[in-house]
């Protein structure tokens, strides 16, 4: 899914220096950071792997066979095809807490122009039709590998932890589809239901290595809806004969500008936005219909139905306005399955953040604003909010020679989906694995530890 976390210059000034030396900030040796350290050019052999050989949501096929792979050679009981492609490895090590940690794993269907040398050639053809390039344009690639990384010391470290390890690969994130896939193919029923969910995405717009969080709301509800807007056609000349659908498609993407505006209270996020309108087809012919199509965004259930229901509402009655009768109403659609909003338990969250400010430094970890963007990782706390307590933070991948040209106002960053994001992929992926490494060993002490 699209995903912008944007944060000052100011709040990076000194940052920047920091990860320079980053090794230097490490205020917690416990062989963690060495172990990764020497994994990493195994690591990066996968990551360039991964990269060059994408596949699109519900199509990780190879993908999720060759990790799943890896993970019963570390001793994992591994299972394959949970919600059509995912997968799920436990180990299970002594009484304690249940720690689920993900990667996403599809890639997007992105002609990739990064250059580098091991840049994707793949094509596909998704569910529009066209034959496309396919991109690991979001990240996923390192996702992946630090998720190998954090499971590699994992099994090497056993004797320090004591709970049950759940590590998954979850497909179709882009789609907004594959966690509650997983869920609903038993997830919670045929493994063991955990305590904790942990999960990172790499951001392009931090500096590589860099760690952001936003307790509470962190990412949005995201809605698709389709409105079709009926009219009645006729000549361009003799409008009085018609109902222009365009000039009422016009009014309610006028309106539809006051639910946030004027019904979602100042305090509460909202976004309405009309990303596509289409009618007609010559110029000098009144269409019977229009069609418009919007993204809508909200963090609460309460913001989600007041801003879905004022749709259907102000669409149902501008065409009354307009004189439209019963039978030719507008047809509001919400698309099902939506993508939840991705809550962080606060507490939980500050709990994890002080064991990363104490292993990397406090200025590597930094609090960030919510965005808008959406993340379906939301599913698995929301399938049992009182049970599960999780996390998804970030880790910049920008890296430190374009991100230092950028503040002196040279060029721009490109984000997440852009053919040309290419992140310091050893800096997300060191980083990411002794995250979740260290994360867990945090959430499972040994008995006694």
């Amino acid at each position: 899914m699209g995903k912008q976390v944007r944060v000052t210059k100011a709040a990076f000034a000194a940052v920047t220096g920091a990860l320079l030396c980053s090794t230097a900030a490490l205020a917690q040796d416990d062989g963690l950071r060495a172990g990764v350290s020497e994994d990493m050019p195994e690591l990066m052999e996968l990551y360039r792997d991964l990269h060059a050989n994408p596949e699109l949501s519900f199509e990780e096929h190879e993908t999720a066979a060759r990790l799943a792979a890896r993970m019963r050679a570390l001793g994992f009981d591994v299972t394959e095809g949970v919600g059509r492609t995912g997968v799920v490895a436990v180990m299970e090590n002594g009484a304690g807490p249940t720690v689920l940690i993900r990667a996403d794993m599809d890639a997007l269907p992105v002609v990739e122009q990064t250059g580098l040398p091991f840049a994707s050639t793949v094509t596909a053809t998704p569910a529009t039709g066209v034959e496309t390039g396919v991109m690991h344009a979001c990240g996923h690639d390192t996702h992946m590998t630090a998720w190998i990384g954090a499971a590699q010391q994992l099994v090497d470290r056993k004797d320090d932890w004591s709970g049950t390890l759940v590590m998954i690969l979850q497909p179709a994130e882009e789609l907004g589809e594959g966690a509650l896939a997983m869920l609903e193919d038993g997830l919670f029923e045929r493994f063991p239901k955990p305590d904790y969910a942990l999960a990172f995405h790499d951001a392009a717009q931090f500096p590589a290595g860099m760690i952001g969080y936003s307790p509470g709301y962190a990412l949005a509800n995201v809605d698709s809806v389709d409105v079709t807007v009926r009219g009645i056609g006729g000549h361009g000349a003799y409008p009085q004969t018609t109902k222009d659908p365009v000039v009422l498609a016009s009014a309610i993407v006028m309106k539809l500008q006051t639910l946030v505006s004027r019904e979602l209270s100042p305090l509460e996020p909202g976004v309405v936005t009309v990303g596509s309108f289409r009618a007609g087809s010559k110029h000098n012919i009144i269409s019977d219909e229009a069609k418009l199509q919007l993204t809508v965004r909200s963090y609460t259930d309460e913001a989600r139905k007041l801003l879905l229901d004022g749709i259907a509402r102000i669409a149902r009655g501008e065409a009354i306005a307009a004189g439209m009768p019963e039978d030719k109403l507008p047809v509001v659609t919400v698309a099902e399955p939506y993508t939840p909003s991705t809550f962080n338990d606060p507490e939980f969250t500050e709990g994890v953040m002080a064991g990363f400010r104490q292993r990397f430094g406090d200025d590597r970890v930094m609090q960030v604003p919510s965005v808008m963007g959406g993340e379906d990782f939301g599913q698995f706390r929301r399938a049992d909010p009182d049970g599960v307590e999780s996390l998804i933070f970030w880790i910049g991948g920008v890296p430190e020679e374009q991100w230092q040209a950028v503040q002196a106002g040279e060029g721009s960053l490109p984000s997440l989906h852009s053919p040309f994001w290419a992140p310091d992929a050893e800096a997300v992926i060191a980083t990411g694995a002794e995250a979740l490494a260290g994360a867990a060993l945090r959430l499972m002490p040994a008995s006694g530890g």
